[in-house]
Formats: structure tokens, C-alpha cells, sequence
């Protein structure tokens, strides 16, 4: 198994070192894992795209300094702030209508096991009115209520599969503030309070060491032979 760290030097090349990692996956069939911390941005999903309010959510995201993407995984709007960890499994698949649910499961169980090694206890499941509102959510009890800590999605093509996610690390108050506006424009019920984080569960604040812990739990049983890529 492949491992990547890093970034590319910017949005655009960052997204191109993703998009390459799917197409080695897909042509030499070794499943790969990337985890990093990407530039900072608010990654539209295709549903925004479609509604009335999505040119102004986009200028709302640009004027608080989080220039406005799209993204091809499913699901609503989701912030970075430069410390928000990112990552990915990929997978190669010989049947792409099969195996979705299996994959969530193990995502989202890798994610809760690196969540605990970091002194974060967290659970599968999120709060009413959280940000990119879906299914496969993790959330933990911080502060009296229930917070979404991270947020799962897969896309599947013919010959590979991507489950990916977004896990807020110690900026929940930023991702908050820009995603406030954003939703409002969009028409999409969202509670600001419900923004948890690694930090506010009471886990490491380190991104770094939430990138490493990630990365082991994704890799589990491979990491004898995986081999780390450096990105940037």
C-alpha cells in the first residue's frame, strides 16, 4: 500500500496530486492512502452547484479569505483552514455496484480507532443541522452537547473506489464563522454550535500528530508494506 503525506503548492496542484493517486490505484491496482492538511478553501459539493443561492455562498466563502472550489464527492459544503486534516482511501474495485457499505464501515471504524489513540472519545452519528449534513458522520460530546467532529463520502467509479473525509482538529470556531453565511445562502439548515473538533473532545490539537494518527489507523494491517509518498 501507498501512503501519501503533503500537500501540493496550491489548490489546483493539490487536487491534481488526488486525482493522480486515483488513476494509480485504478491502473496498477495497489490501494493507496492520502491524508493531509489542504490549503484553505470552502469545497462546494454538486447539489450546491444546482441551487439559487450558490454564486453568492461562493463570494460570502472568497471575502473571509477561503476561496471557493468544487468538489466531485457528494455532500454539502465543507470548510479548510489550513489545519483541517483531509483524507482518503483508495481502493481498487471489479464491481463498483458492490461494497459501498463495507467501505463506510471501515472508514468510519479506522477513524473512531485514531480518534481514541489521540484521547478523543468519539462515536459514529452527528447532531441535527451540522455542516455537510449526511449518514456517515462521526461526532463526540463536548461542552455540554453534541458536536460533529468529521464528515465521510465515497465515490465509486468502474475501477476504483474513493472514501473520503474531513476531520476539524482545533479550528471549529473559523469553520463556524465562514460556513455560517455560506449555508444561509444556500438555503441549508445549519447550527453553527454543532461544529466539534479533535480539540474540543478533549484530543490532541497537534494536526500533525492527527495526520499521523490517521494515516496508521487507515493503513491498519498494511503498514509493514506500505511505502510513504511525500507530496510538496
Amino acid at each position: 500500500m501507498r501512503v501519501y503525506r503533503g500537500r501540493g503548492d496550491s489548490i489546483e496542484a493539490d487536487r491534481a496530486v488526488s486525482d493522480r493517486v486515483v488513476e494509480r490505484v485504478a491502473a496498477d491496482r495497489e490501494p493507496a492512502v492520502r491524508v493531509w492538511r489542504p490549503h484553505p478553501q470552502v469545497a462546494f459539493g454538486r447539489r450546491d452547484a444546482r441551487v439559487e443561492g450558490y454564486d453568492r455562498a461562493r463570494e460570502l466563502a472568497d471575502e473571509r479569505g477561503f476561496p471557493p472550489v468544487e468538489r466531485e464527492v457528494g455532500g454539502r459544503a465543507v470548510a479548510y483552514t489550513g489545519a483541517t486534516v483531509a483524507f482518503a482511501r483508495v481502493t481498487p474495485v471489479a464491481d463498483s455496484r458492490s461494497g459501498l457499505r463495507v467501505r463506510y464501515d471501515a472508514a468510519t471504524a479506522d477513524l473512531l480507532d485514531a480518534l481514541g489513540s489521540l484521547g478523543a472519545d468519539a462515536r459514529e452519528g452527528e447532531p441535527p443541522d451540522s455542516f455537510c449534513p449526511g449518514t456517515h458522520s462521526v461526532r463526540a460530546d463536548c461542552g455540554g452537547r453534541s458536536r460533529k467532529l468529521a464528515g465521510l463520502a465515497q465515490r465509486v467509479r468502474a475501477d476504483a473506489a474513493v472514501v473520503a473525509g474531513v476531520l476539524v482538529v482545533r479550528d471549529h470556531a473559523a469553520i463556524a464563522s465562514v460556513l455560517d453565511p455560506v449555508y444561509a445562502a444556500l438555503d441549508v439548515p445549519f447550527d453553527p454550535g454543532t461544529v466539534g473538533s479533535v480539540a474540543r473532545a478533549g484530543g490532541r490539537t497537534d494536526p500533525d500528530a492527527v495526520v499521523d494518527a490517521v494515516a496508521g489507523a487507515l493503513v491498519g494491517d498494511a503498514a509493514g508494506d506500505a511505502s510513504v509518498q511525500r507530496v510538496g
